[in-house]
């Protein structure tokens, strides 16, 4: 079973003490930048909140500190699902009607 997609929300910026919602279940998350719209990351994960915590949004100094000014203005939003099963299907099923729509499109 999958739920509704939450609203977007600002990426957390290291160093600032924000943090992530996002459900600890199986699911979907999708990254985008803010300025665009263009897509930087969607995935059909276990545990959503800890692949978008994980997920590499800026270059890494040679400290391992990250770069204020190379972080991208990003927004993500989630969608819970029961199983990754139910996930990958709707992430599946997302990227046909994406194709179908480009594809009407050009």
């Amino acid at each position: 079973m999958i739920s509704t997609w939450s609203e977007w929300k600002r990426y957390p910026r290291a160093g600032r003490g924000e943090n992530i919602e996002a459900p600890i279940s199986p699911g979907l998350f999708e990254v985008r930048y803010a300025g665009t719209g263009a897509l930087h990351s969607f995935e059909a994960v276990d545990n959503v909140a800890q692949a978008l915590a994980l997920l590499p949004v800026g270059s890494k100094s040679w400290f391992s500190r990250r770069e204020p000014k190379s972080m991208p203005d990003l927004e993500y939003r989630t969608c819970a699902t029961s199983s990754k099963a139910d996930a990958k299907a709707a992430a599946q099923r997302m990227i046909g009607r994406r194709e179908t729509y480009m594809g009407g499109a050009a």
